[in-house]
């Protein structure tokens, strides 16, 4: 069986703990290798490797460092195929939606391809009599990444290329569910040109996340997971003075008022619920449709859409919908949040729970699941369930509508559908949700703007990628200069002026 190993100055390593976790194939339910999880000391060792590095780093000039991120996305592009087989083999995603994961990561290198720019700092000359201030971005230094299973390019690519551009080290910490497409990045960064031991990889579970924490060299981190987690990990970095960005969970809703283009609205919640089986931290897992006509032609155009749904192992073919979900913990866990919903009372239109496959008979799948009649005090609603599974929640009115949507605990994502502009404006305006799509379904902004959520969805003060991201993993340093020069009298130079 194969073994994973860490990636420490260059060089595949094998981990020294004895304990391993392991990693599988979620069509089949089969372990297909396994993957070190690190002790507190091989953490420290490796974070102590990365701090060597750095400052040779930092001191190479800003636009050598984007040549870097340039031969980087080169090398990206050469390898998506790869890249995303990788993805699909551990994940269980679709092939198009693997090579998805890795473009949406490859633009945010695209972006920082333009480093130098953003890099600058501010210049007034003449501020006072004879001084000049300006401001310097400089490194944090050393940086870790913690990233999740279902992102297993996307993820580690933000934080990737915006901290190591800005000239820090990074130490990142992948899913020990889907560690492969992480080190195949890494070992490409070094051969676009990165130096040895710049970008370190370390595979773990808790005890290695609470050292990354706790390690007083590791000056920032960056985490997409959990908001139980995110919290955890946002609290303890403050805790121990360490710059944190910290992203939880998702409960996202999308509006459907009466004026909007019904086939269209099916379609985009059809792709947004269940898609990657639901594993986004994007998905809209509820629509709200407003007026009970609305609701009911919705429910009638999910049902006959959903009956075509193809669901498969990502080898069936590009024409595979979604494949299974990436754990047998969340295939159970899923099921059991489906159980819930029918004995809470909701109406159970497509149930996934019996889903089968020939010859996949043991792999993690569940079948497109909608839910009608939903009410925000059932688990179904309060849960981010993570699954295939979508829930229609009907509000009587606009106001209605919005009101549930703006009480969710979460604010990562929402959308709207409608024909109206001044609703759409009033929607965009008053809901307090980060990312807001107008007749969009899943509204992540492009490289350069920002990603981030509110409420309990993110903790931290700065966004994912874009200028949010260069601002994250660099400190302003600013510099007030006055230099004493002589003046000149009768065509002869006064020293006694520089006194």
């Amino acid at each position: 069986m194969q073994e994973i190993k860490h990636f420490v100055d260059g060089q595949d390593v094998a981990g020294t703990s004895g304990r391993f976790s392991d990693v599988y194939n979620p069509a089949t339910g089969e372990v297909q290798a396994k993957v070190p999880l690190a002790t507190a000391a091989e953490v420290d060792a490796i974070v102590a490797r990365a701090a060597e590095a750095q400052p040779q780093w930092a001191a190479t000039n800003p636009q050598r460092r984007a040549r870097v991120m340039m031969k980087f996305g080169q090398l990206i592009n050469e390898n998506m195929d790869k890249l995303a087989e990788a993805i699909s083999l551990e994940h269980g995603k679709t092939l198009p939606d693997a090579r998805g994961d890795v473009q949406r990561g490859l633009e945010v290198v695209e972006f920082c391809m333009g480093a130098p720019h953003l890099l600058k700092g501010e210049f007034t000359d003449n501020g006072g009599p004879g001084i000049d201030l300006y401001s310097m971005r400089q490194p944090l230094g050393v940086v870790a990444a913690i990233t999740p299973f279902n992102f297993p390019a996307m993820i580690p690519l933000w934080k990737l290329a915006p901290s190591l551009v800005a000239g820090n080290a990074m130490v990142l910490k992948p899913s020990e569910r889907t560690p492969t497409c992480a080190l195949m990045l890494v070992k490409l960064l070094q051969e676009a040109g990165l130096p040895d031991g710049v970008c370190q990889v370390v595979h773990g579970d808790k005890e290695a996340v609470d050292a990354l924490l706790d390690n007083e060299t590791v000056q920032g981190i960056g985490f997409v997971g959990s908001t139980p987690i995110a919290q955890y990990i946002y609290g303890r970095a403050a805790a121990n003075g360490k710059r944190a960005q910290c992203f939880g969970g998702a409960k996202n809703h999308m509006i459907i008022m009466p004026d909007a283009d019904m086939d269209k609205a099916a379609d985009a919640l059809l792709g947004a619920g269940f898609g990657a089986a639901g594993q986004r931290c994007m998905a809209i897992s509820v629509a709200v449709p407003v007026g009970q006509d609305t609701a009911d032609k919705m429910a009638k155009k999910l049902m006959s859409r959903i009956e075509t749904l193809k669901v498969g192992p990502y080898t069936a073919g590009e024409d595979v919908d979604y494949g299974p979900l990436s754990s047998k913990a969340s295939y159970d866990r899923v099921k059991g949040l489906i159980t819930s919903g029918v004995d809470q009372g909701a109406s159970l239109l497509a149930d996934g729970r019996d889903f089968t496959l020939q010859g996949y008979e043991k792999g993690f799948f569940v079948g497109p699941t909608l839910f009608d009649n939903v009410t925000p005090d059932m688990d179904i609603y309060k849960e981010e369930i993570f699954g295939p599974v979508l829930s229609q929640v009907r509000a009587a009115s606009y106001e209605e509508a919005l009101k549930i949507t703006m009480d969710s605990p979460y604010g990562n994502g929402t959308a709207i559908y409608t024909a109206d502009g001044d609703t759409a404006r009033d929607f965009a305006h008053r809901v307090n949700v980060g990312m807001v799509g107008i007749n969009f379904p899943i509204p992540v902004p492009l490289s350069y703007f920002t990603f981030g959520g509110w409420k309990k969805s993110a903790f931290g003060d700065l966004n994912q990628y874009g200028p949010d991201a260069i601002r994250f993993y660099t400190k302003t340093k600013t510099v007030t200069a006055r230099w004493f020069s002589g003046i000149k009298e009768g065509g002869e130079f006064n020293f006694k002026a520089m006194d």
